[in-house]
């Protein structure tokens, strides 16, 4: 039944899932904004963020812990998988790095399938943040409400680097001429593999935070990186406010179409899409033109 309380309720489910997707999109984003690569292990790596969130948990019973080192290990990742094997494939046709990134990632969903099994796990959330909240007209779970806000901390993390540090500058630079960097000096190849590190870094945070609002299953990465790509369509490929942006639009689009027909909200989430591809082919806040 449609009431002020429902409405509400998935207003701030779609605020928790725009959030969520503006920070898997970022990473996408910086990746291919920067590197040129559309990373199609992007799903995978938000996966794999979770299930490794879970074995640190196991390990140390803190959840907090379980972020970092989710965290952690995907930096980790993202940079070897650079080095071995994306750098590779940057003087290569587009379609060549789709295939090896799209290879990339059921190599991961079978490891993880052959280490932890096909069957569902649950990474419980901290105990600071379990159970219901009343927001005076509405119950809502606590959880959720706390997970906007270490999203959007991690958010404002993400910008700081990229916006004010050297590094930032650098990726951004990077974004619009990664020869002209090159030229400067810069070692692009380090640059590259700290970046590819970030983005999987973004995805393996995400995966690790949303595990406790759904259960760890290896082909969980494969819905959100659908939905991924819309949002940096949405939104501009190489920006990171077009990502947070798209995130949001695409969060809410989700979450409302589904309070009056599920069926209907994948639908309503690809007509937006066409809609913005239609009438600013650069999204959102693209830049027109850019290559």
């Amino acid at each position: 039944m449609l009431n002020w309380a429902n409405l509400v309720s998935q207003l701030f489910n779609g605020l928790a899932t725009g959030a969520l997707l503006a920070l898997i999109a970022s990473g996408l984003t910086i990746i291919y904004g920067t590197l040129g690569v559309l990373n199609l292990a992007h799903g995978a790596m938000f996966m794999l963020g979770g299930y490794a969130g879970w074995v640190v948990y196991q390990w140390t019973g803190s959840f907090a812990l379980a972020v970092l080192g989710a965290s952690a290990f995907l930096v980790i990742v993202g940079a070897i998988l650079e080095l071995v094997v994306i750098r590779r494939f940057y003087g290569r046709p587009g379609e060549d790095q789709i295939l090896v990134t799209f290879g990339l990632g059921i190599v991961i969903v079978e490891l993880v399938r052959r280490a932890f099994g096909s069957l569902s796990l649950t990474l419980p959330a901290p105990a600071w943040a379990s159970g219901i909240t009343s927001l005076g007209f509405m119950l809502y779970p606590t959880y959720r409400i706390a997970l906007i806000g270490i999203v959007a901390a991690a958010l404002l993390a993400l910008y700081f680097v990229l916006y004010r540090t050297k590094l930032g500058l650098i990726v951004r630079a990077g974004i619009e001429d990664a020869g002209m960097v090159d030229i400067l000096g810069v070692d692009v190849g380090k640059v590259f593999m700290v970046v590819f590190g970030i983005g999987a870094m973004a995805a393996g945070f995400a995966g690790a935070v949303n595990a406790p609002v759904v259960s760890l299953t290896p082909d969980g990465g494969d819905a959100i990186l659908i939905e991924t790509f819309v949002v940096v369509v949405i939104g501009g490929v190489g920006s990171f406010f077009g990502a947070v942006l798209g995130g949001l639009i695409a969060g809410e689009i989700l979450s409302l179409t589904s309070m009056v027909d599920p069926a209907y909200s994948q639908f309503a989430l690809f007509a937006a899409m066409t809609l913005v591809l239609v009438f600013r082919p650069q999204g959102l806040l693209g830049a027109a033109g850019r290559e």
